[in-house]
């Protein structure tokens, strides 16, 4: 052995531990350079959705909080101010669709969430016609609400709508004009909604209720418990989560309701259908109150944030809850 090697010996240390580190380090090289690769491959896709939905929401809370001044080139933004929220919170037009649009979420939701979970319950009894059901099922949401409010609009109207046509006889030959009132014309827009969205909800709790776990179902019924005990004992309290996101979601898009009353109503008759949405639309566009306008599109979107938040809290407790138990 030579004096190098006594004073510098090789390096014997292969054990499985250096090994290892090397290969996690080798790994974690790897990670990163993937990481960075998936950077760049979703920044387009990332810069696109913040310049179409967070730079106008941005500005529209900015809008919000400005003095808005219409000029003839467009608007200009000047100073801080709270005005036009004191203007939108003083507002009876602003009390009633707020009122309006809550009561109308809870309403077809509930209903929704109903229809929906035995829509599923029926789906999942069936084995080769499944299929063809879900594609049926799916036609009413695949069509844009515009599109789909246009549509009802013709089986309402009071003159020569299919409506009109069946419950004229009832009414000893006069016509029904079903949009001509409050609650019939906010009936008529919960039907609407209720059929376009009740498949999408179905088609969660399908998925909901084919994952769940077979043998506990099995055991119930080994037990001796009827089809209507295992639906409120066993599964329905499995499928709770998967109808918590169906409701979640349905909440956003409900509170955003924007099409069937600007198609249907109008927001009539009188202000008796307006929502939130078409009320920002209105004193945005119609009157040109811009800051107002942007005050009703931002409250909105903290009450939705604030309803969003506490559902999430309750959802989680809830499941803790569960766990623990």
């Amino acid at each position: 052995m030579s004096a190098d090697q006594a004073i510098h010996p090789p390096d014997l240390d292969n054990s499985p531990k250096k090994r290892g580190r090397s290969r996690s380090g080798t790994r974690s090289g790897l990670e990163r350079s993937s990481a960075r690769l998936g950077w760049a491959f979703a920044s387009p896709a990332l810069l696109l959705v913040a310049a179409v939905t967070i730079f106008p929401i941005v500005f529209s809370l900015i809008m919000s909080f400005s003095n808005v001044n219409v000029t003839g080139d467009g608007f200009s933004l000047s100073g801080f101010t709270g005005h036009n929220f004191s203007i939108v919170f003083t507002s009876d037009l602003w009390q009633h669709a707020i009122v309006f649009t809550t009561l109308y979420t809870i309403v077809t939701v509930i209903v929704e969430i109903i229809l929906g979970t035995a829509i599923a319950l029926v789906l999942e009894r069936l084995t080769a016609s499944r299929g063809w059901m879900m594609a049926l099922l799916l036609l009413p949401w695949a069509i844009i609400t515009v599109i789909s409010a246009q549509l009802w609009s013709y089986v309402y109207n009071g003159v020569y709508g299919v409506l009109n046509v069946v419950l004229s006889p009832l009414n000893g030959g006069h016509d029904i004009n079903v949009l001509g009132g409050s609650f019939s014309a906010t009936a008529a827009m919960a039907v609407a909604d209720i059929w376009k969205t009740t498949p999408f909800v179905a088609i969660i709790a399908l998925a909901g209720l084919v994952m769940l776990p077979g043998d506990i179902v099995e055991a119930a019924r080994i037990d001796g418990a009827n089809a209507w005990t295992i639906f409120w004992r066993v599964r329905l309290p499995l499928l709770r989560p998967t109808l918590s996101i169906a409701v979640l979601f349905r909440i956003l898009q409900a509170f955003g309701l924007f099409d069937l009353p600007y198609v249907l109503t109008g927001g009539g008759p009188g202000d008796s259908t307006e929502s939130l949405a078409l009320l920002g639309w209105k004193v945005m566009f119609n009157d040109l109150k811009f800051g107002p306008g942007a005050a009703v599109a931002a409250s909105t979107a903290g009450i939705v944030l604030i309803a969003c938040l506490v559902f999430l809290k309750v959802f989680r407790s809830q499941v803790g809850s569960e766990e623990t138990a």
